[in-house]
């Protein structure tokens, strides 16, 4: 029987080259999209900017807490409530380093389904918040809700002009993004490797698939602060132990796009009969999303759990070793200061 500390040993050295992968795509679409062509993006009404909303929210490198200054700032800009809400669901549900890792743990199909779930539940949400009633919009910023500034988007007033720069994206990918969700990822691989080690092979089986269940995962995520790629090796670690993958993927899709922060200020800034909307577009579009990855597969007649435990046969281990290793060295910040010559960041430490 495997021990607890191969099995985590074994899912990090699985995730690190694709985390690794992911972060650095993130960090060149940080630094190479100008902030003001994510406003033109958004402005308007209607089904299109909406839609724009849930699409350019899938690569951008934040997290729920990350969105909501970004999302805030649009707002308070013009934008309206269906794109901004679109734009605060979609930017977390998804982004390339929890898909990336989603490839690593769980295969192609389920990848593409959480980027595909992604953007209809951004949708969804968007067009229900936008038939919500107006009210007034607050003007406390929202860094506080998140506990300071912990994403550079939290200085709302900064120039949303030109690109910051390829070097700036990258370090950022590196120093404020793997900050925030470095203890999370630790905390969703172990997790996983305990679950894989202890859980009896039927043990999640008699919760499988269908309604209840999926509905019991999203009730379950939506209050948590989740990091989207912290969610993959837990849900990968739920199918292998009984779990259907469209139950899992629930948990993948509802856990990351909100938080408790994220509803205070979604609640102070559109009122409360929007966020009504809001979790209600949250919740009927991630078990629908469920339901209907579980259909495909069966019509489809595929074999996900195979997917699940032998995807990574492929990659080198001297590959994820050394990618583990870089993660390791980056996301210690005293030295990362030390090797990259930073300056401490006064605000954030």
């Amino acid at each position: 029987m495997m021990m607890i500390p191969e099995a985590i040993l074994e899912l990090t050295l699985l995730a690190a080259p694709w985390l690794l992968f992911g972060l650095i795509v993130a960090g060149l679409v940080k630094g190479l999209v100008p902030e003001r062509l994510i406003q033109q993006w958004l402005s308007g009404t209607g089904f299109m900017p909406i839609l724009r909303g849930a699409v350019l929210g899938l690569p951008l490198p934040m997290c729920s807490c990350g969105a909501i200054p970004t999302a805030l700032t649009l707002y308070r800009g013009g934008a309206g409530r269906g794109p901004t809400t679109s734009f605060l669901v979609g930017t977390p549900g998804a982004g390339l380093d929890s898909l990336s890792i989603t490839l690593a743990l769980m295969g192609p199909f389920m990848m593409v389904a959480r980027a595909v779930g992604a953007v209809i539940a951004a949708v969804t949400t968007g067009l229900l918040t936008a038939m919500s009633p107006s009210s007034p919009r607050a003007v406390t910023a929202a860094s506080a809700e998140c506990g300071g500034c912990s994403d550079d988007s939290c200085d709302t007033t900064q120039d949303t002009g030109a690109a910051p720069g390829l070097r700036y994206g990258l370090r950022y990918a590196f120093s404020d993004m793997l900050d925030d969700i470095s203890l999370w990822i630790v905390i969703g691989l172990a997790v996983a490797g305990i679950l894989m080690t202890l859980t009896p092979p039927e043990g999640l089986a008699v919760l499988g698939s269908g309604i209840g269940p999926m509905l019991l995962m999203a009730v379950i995520g939506i209050p948590l602060y989740l990091c989207a790629a912290a969610t993959t090796p837990v849900a990968a670690a739920l199918m292998l132990e009984g779990l259907s993958p469209g139950t899992a993927l629930v948990l993948m899709l509802a856990g990351p796009v909100t938080s408790l922060a994220t509803l205070a200020v979604f609640r102070r800034e559109m009122g409360l009969p929007a966020l009504g909307f809001y979790l209600t577009g949250i919740i009927l579009s991630t078990v629908g999303v469920g339901l209907a990855t579980d259909w495909l597969i069966g019509v489809l007649d595929l074999d996900i759990l195979t997917s699940v435990s032998a995807v990574q046969e492929w990659v080198p281990a001297a590959v994820e070793w050394l990618a583990l290793a870089i993660l390791v060295i980056l996301g210690i910040p005293k030295l990362r200061r030390y090797l990259m010559k930073e300056e401490p960041d006064d605000c954030c430490d």
